[in-house]
């Protein structure tokens, strides 16, 4: 007597989903338009407008809106002041993240929320309270003036305040991943003999690099669109402490709003080439990281 072989049945794909995976929002046509649209709406529209606000210039009209000394010395401050920042809560954030996850201490959840106040402070608040404090009569700056330190008001200032919006971006990107660390890796590396530094270099590094990428450029772009804090510390100096959304606002102010979309073409370009370049090293490392030794 033969028996019969029951196979079961093929399972059935789900409507709307693709080669037949379950998804728990169906129908992918559906939720990509909805995607496309709501981006077009929000991104692609506003930043064509800029565009094609812009090609109302000649070529020359548009070289002299974004060329002239005092728009060139807004892009040095404002990249050379965003990049040093960044690169400040680069480290920083990193020491930050670190104590909150792998420490105990009283105030804990104090520092923690503490953290997030950048997130909350308007900006203007933030620039008010820090020109209060590194002015030359606030409580800061009237010790550190008589010994030749001049804080606000200079390129200095402005590097500052770009700090203080920065710190939780890379915070809040790195303290999950450190949280979901195994350090049952960074233990075998200590039995094995390694050092401190090396445990940290070879072992808990890797892992984080990503994350520690990503809160750099979050940082960086968060700092070179910012205003309202910069404004206030800066001085506003032309040549010498004026950002580039300044000379935005400058223009827009004397309804020049060509050369204002010029400026800011030439700062979205930038910004989206730095980015870019950012995301491909970060995608670099991870595919570095995930290579069979």
């Amino acid at each position: 007597m033969s028996t019969a072989v029951l196979t079961p049945p093929a399972p059935v794909a789900a409507p709307g989903s693709r080669r037949g995976s379950n998804n728990v929002l169906p129908g992918f046509n559906l939720t990509l338009g909805y995607t496309l649209l709501y981006l077009s709406l929000i991104v692609l529209i506003p930043l064509s407008a800029l565009v094609f606000k812009t090609f109302t210039l000649t070529l020359d009209q548009f070289w002299a809106a974004i060329s002239s000394p005092r728009v060139v010395a807004s892009y040095k401050l404002t990249f050379g002041a965003s990049l040093l920042a960044a690169v400040v809560n680069l480290v920083f954030g990193l020491l930050v993240a670190w104590v909150l996850v792998r420490y105990q201490f009283p105030g804990k959840k104090i520092v923690d929320a503490l953290v997030d106040l950048p997130f909350a402070l308007p900006t203007a608040v933030a620039g008010i309270s820090l020109t209060a404090l590194l002015a030359g009569n606030g409580w800061v700056g009237q010790y550190l003036e008589p010994l030749g330190i001049q804080l606000a008001f200079t390129p200095a200032g402005v590097v500052i305040a770009l700090i203080f919006i920065g710190l939780p971006f890379v915070v809040r990107t790195v303290q999950p991943v450190l949280e979901d660390a195994e350090k049952e890796l960074e233990e075998a590396a200590t039995c094995l003999g390694a050092t401190r530094l090396q445990t940290f270099v070879k072992v808990i590094l890797p892992s984080i690099l990503p994350a520690l990428l990503t809160g750099f450029a979050m940082a960086f772009a968060r700092a070179i669109g910012e205003y309202g804090s910069v404004i206030f510390i800066a001085g506003n100096v032309p040549l010498v402490s004026e950002i580039t959304p300044l000379i935005i606002i400058g223009k827009l102010e004397q309804y020049d709003y060509a050369g204002a979309t010029a400026v800011a073409l030439v700062m979205l370009v930038l910004s989206f080439v730095l980015l870019l370049l950012i995301n491909g090293l970060q995608a670099w490392q991870r595919k570095f990281t995930e290579a069979p030794k």
